[in-house]
């Protein structure tokens, strides 16, 4: 019975435009956060567990690709087709470092230690921007073999994985050595490449396929046939038993991961889905869309006691007060916040 309820989602308006990434904090002293990247230029900050709007970083001139925080999310990172990566105080909103490009931007990340900012687009180059040297040339990674979709850090900041737009598989590069020293061959591009909290598991999206790989054995460890074309999917952090996808039909699905069925099918979105991300604790989940919004849905609050009901039925109760409550609280947040 529990399992027929129909999800009611945070609904996160702001963006005027397609949200086309999505990045969570880690969890901090201050609770987590979560930015999203939009074409309408202007990369938002909000609480990750309510969605309430924080600000917006202001200053890029063209559609941002990708965006990220950094471990204690006191910075935040964009990446945009104005040809620059630009670094954000993330408490006040500064800029504090535009990397000049070439050619579009489609990918950033910070490194673990927070020292390091990864790069890559158009232009097929990796780049490395030290920090603490930010006046000092980026070091530039063996070209990849097309055009930069995704980049990320794995192995305590030793491996970079990155993916293509115009071509599939993942490749892995050694940081020291700056070659590449794995392929995990798909055979559609990768839009969507995650490594999981516990290191484990590569998560990746390539048409309409969602794939989990060993993250230090580099072996297929499990590989899902989707309803349609996936953009974009993540693993459940905490105990890793399920994962989302999301993709063209607009539909954000939950799915068990040791077996591929589906748990759930979330819908409320108005144009494709772009991106999905679980948050830090795997208590809920975001998507963003082409319809330029965001949606928080409730996984509901996990404990270990919660497990065996979780695996009976698919969905641990959340109360309706429970979300009332904070769909009230939100929307007076955004009320509060008419002429953003």
């Amino acid at each position: 019975m529990d399992k027929k309820k129909i999800a009611v989602p945070l609904v996160c308006h702001g963006h005027s435009r397609p949200v086309v990434d999505l990045f969570y904090s880690p969890v901090t002293p201050d609770g987590f956060f979560l930015i999203s990247a939009s074409k309408d230029s202007s990369p938002m900050l909000r609480n990750g567990e309510t969605g309430d709007w924080i600000g917006t970083f202001e200053g890029h001139k063209g559609a941002v690709w990708s965006v990220c925080l950094d471990t204690n999310a006191l910075r935040a990172a964009s990446g945009s087709a104005d040809f620059t990566a630009k670094v954000w105080d993330a408490l006040t909103g500064d800029e504090l470092h535009s990397f000049e490009h070439k050619h579009i931007v489609r990918a950033c990340a910070f490194s673990e230690d927070t020292h390091l900012l990864l790069t890559g687009g158009i232009e097929k180059v990796l780049r490395i921007y030290d920090l603490n040297r930010p006046d000092a040339p980026p070091r530039e990674v063996d070209k990849s073999p097309g055009s930069v979709r995704t980049v990320t850090w794995m192995h305590s900041d030793q491996t970079i994985l990155s993916s293509c737009t115009d071509m599939g598989g993942v490749r892995l590069w050694d940081v020291r050595s700056g070659k590449i020293v794995q392929t995990l061959e798909t055979k559609s591009s990768v839009t969507s490449a995650e490594v999981s909290q516990d290191g484990r598991y590569i998560t990746t999206a390539d048409g309409s396929m969602v794939k989990f790989w060993d993250a230090n054995h580099f072996g297929l460890v499990k590989s899902y046939n989707m309803p349609c074309t996936i953009e974009s999917a993540s693993l459940e952090p905490k105990y890793g038993n399920k994962f989302i996808a999301g993709g063209e039909d607009m539909w954000v699905r939950v799915f068990d991961f040791h077996t591929g069925d589906e748990i759930t099918c979330n819908k409320g979105h108005h144009g494709p889905v772009h991106c999905v991300r679980f948050s830090p604790e795997g208590e809920s989940y975001a998507s963003g869309s082409e319809d330029g919004t965001i949606r928080i849905w409730q996984t509901g609050p996990l404990t270990h006691d919660d497990t065996e009901s979780f695996a009976a039925n698919g969905k641990v109760k959340v109360s309706a007060e429970e979300v009332s409550r904070k769909i009230e609280g939100f929307h007076i947040a955004e009320e509060g916040k008419t002429n953003e």
